[in-house]
């Protein structure tokens, strides 16, 4: 299974970028991992891998804890999902039409998050599930 990041706008704190890929390098032992950028959220649905199942990060989404979130993955992994998309909005959010097509919504705080700090927390909870479910110690 492949796992994608698809967000509008870029980085602008290069703190928060390092942290992302960080995180996302140590994801990547276990599991593809990769982050695209968007210019506008009305390019969020181009170019998706095909197969892919749609997650929108949503404040009205599904809450789950971070031992629902490893579940869903490693059922994604066994069960034979060819990939996940996790799709995070600018600055006002995901646009009807894209949480539309998701198959999946999830919220990631009842906080209110700006959403490249959503980014930081997504890639920090990929690495905790592919730890859990590979069995490691969480790196602290």
């Amino acid at each position: 299974m492949k796992l994608q990041i698809r967000a509008v706008g870029r980085m602008r704190d290069r703190r928060m970028e390092d942290l992302c890929a960080e995180y996302l390098k140590r994801a990547a032992r276990h599991l593809p991992v990769e982050v695209v950028e968007v210019e506008t959220p009305g390019e969020l649905l181009r170019g998706l891998p095909s197969g892919a199942e749609l997650v929108a990060l949503e404040p009205g989404g599904d809450s789950w804890n971070s031992r629902a979130f490893a579940e869903y993955l490693e059922r994604g992994m066994t069960g034979g999902r060819k990939a996940v998309v996790f799709l995070i909005g600018g600055a006002d959010g995901l646009p009807a039409a894209v949480v539309e097509k998701a198959q999946r919504r999830l919220s990631l705080s009842a906080l209110t998050l700006p959403h490249r700090l959503a980014r930081v927390v997504l890639c920090e909870q990929i690495y905790r599930a592919l730890s859990k479910i590979r069995g490691e110690p969480y790196d602290r």
